[in-house]
């Protein structure tokens, strides 16, 4: 009975086990939540796009170039162990009585330490030139990760066009077809031409046909925003967001001093120039004498009297190093070095005059915006009261069929370019904080 209730208790442990591993793998194949706002986008953007992780791992492996080039200013411990085999060895006879001066059997073992106690500054101009080289990869990734939510933003906001894009088509479809269906009993009651309903007919297929274009753009731009983020292809998309129009700094001034300062197109480029003028410090160095110690440890055979027996022994030393022809090796980096010195500052000025002409272009681009929204706003408000005239007007039989296809034709233009004015405000404020020196960080 007792055994009968320890297998039951098994059995039922076993079977919570199970249980339980497979509620974390469901819990682990969950699918992403697919509705999310921007902020959310652009995270998982810089959690998981390849892009991002590749900026990550370069500054790490600054990192450790950092450390590579410290390593002169340790010692370098090294250990050795060697037979060699020597026949014949030299030997003489005393009294009749054969004596080797070496054995034939060699046997050799030691620990080694090498250090360099004094190179002129070389050791220290190499660790500044890493340490350039990891602030340079971390401006690097700054930039990629901007780039990276720009990206997103672009994405994004087109998600939310296109989805609003395609209701105004849908919204525009349906009038057309509620215009068609009147224009059918119209037409079998005599008051209508056939070229009214073809006209009617051949105006709704355009219409679809635009709708499947802007459709086929929305797929393609949620391919896009699932391929930035790092989510499957499989997940739907359910947005946050809207086109509110708020205000942004317009004041070029301002973000010109702005850029001069956050842009990482600048850093980099001073920082180039940083690393070139380590480079030539280096390169006129490269002749300096070297002053290096060494000592050593082990333990040997070949010592009389007894060549043998292994015995311990100790070595060390202080030698200087002065390179004295190394094949123009030295002068030709010491031009090198100028040059690309010389090159740096000629992109740094490069890069500042295109950050200039980065913001102005962006607060154009901005201002017309703002332009174009007021008088998009204007259109719809008056295509949107001459549609209701012109059905009015074709119910009550005053007005023509192409007279009212066309009406609703210029309202649904109207309504897509203010959304189109807003579509384009948003993204040329970002470009505008892009411009400035600003990282887009969620």
């Amino acid at each position: 009975m007792k055994n009968r209730k320890t297998k039951v208790a098994l059995i039922l442990l076993a079977a919570a086990l199970v249980s339980g591993r497979a509620g974390v793998a469901a819990e682990a194949v969950s699918p992403v939540p697919a509705s999310m706002t921007l902020d959310e986008a652009m995270r998982l953007t810089r959690e998981h796009n390849p892009r991002a992780l590749q900026a990550a791992d370069e500054v790490k492996a600054a990192d450790a170039r950092i450390t590579q080039s410290r390593s002169g200013y340790f010692p370098q411990i090294s250990a050795k162990a060697g037979y060699h085999a020597i026949d014949p060895v030299s030997e003489m006879s005393f009294g009749g009585t054969p004596v080797k001066f070496m054995p034939n059997d060699n046997y050799d073992a030691r620990i080694s330490a090498q250090m360099l106690l004094y190179d002129f500054g070389r050791t220290g101009r190499t660790v500044d030139l890493a340490k350039s080289g990891q602030v340079a990869a971390s401006h690097k990734r700054d930039m990629t990760l901007r780039d990276l939510s720009l990206a997103t933003v672009r994405a994004f906001y087109s998600v939310l066009f296109l989805q609003e894009a395609v209701k105004v088509q849908d919204k525009e479809i349906t009038a057309l077809q509620k215009n068609l269906d009147h224009m059918q009993k119209r037409y079998q009651e005599g008051a209508a031409t056939r070229f009214d309903l073809l006209t009617t007919q051949v105006r709704l297929s355009s219409e679809g046909k635009r709708k499947i274009d802007l459709q086929t753009e929305l797929d393609n731009q949620r391919i896009n925003l699932r391929r930035l983020c790092g989510l499957p292809e499989s997940t739907p998309l359910e947005l946050k967001g809207s086109f509110e129009v708020t205000g942004a700094d317009m004041n070029a001034a301002k973000l010109a001093a702005a850029s001069l300062e956050q842009r990482p197109e600048l850093m980099i480029a001073r920082e180039n120039f940083r690393s070139a003028t380590f480079r030539k410090s280096l390169a006129a160095k490269e002749g300096m004498p070297k002053i290096v110690g060494s000592a050593a440890w082990g333990s040997t055979n070949g010592y009389q009297p007894d060549i043998e027996q292994m015995r311990t022994n100790i070595a060390a030393g202080v030698e200087i190093q002065v390179p004295i022809f190394t094949g123009f090796r030295t002068s030709a980096s010491t031009r090198e070095a100028a040059a690309l010195m010389r090159a740096a500052e000629q992109e740094r000025i490069d890069t500042e005059q295109m950050v200039h002409a980065e913001v102005s272009q962006s607060l154009n681009t901005l201002r017309s915006s703002v332009e174009k929204i007021g008088t998009t706003k204007m259109q719809v408000s008056q295509a949107d009261l001459a549609a209701n005239h012109a059905r009015i007007r074709f119910q009550n039989g005053l007005g023509t069929t192409l007279d009212l296809l066309d009406a609703e034709a210029r309202l649904a233009d109207a309504e897509l370019a203010n959304l189109q004015a807003r579509y384009e405000y948003v993204l040329n404020t970002y470009a505008v904080r892009r411009a400035s020196g600003d990282l887009i960080a969620p």
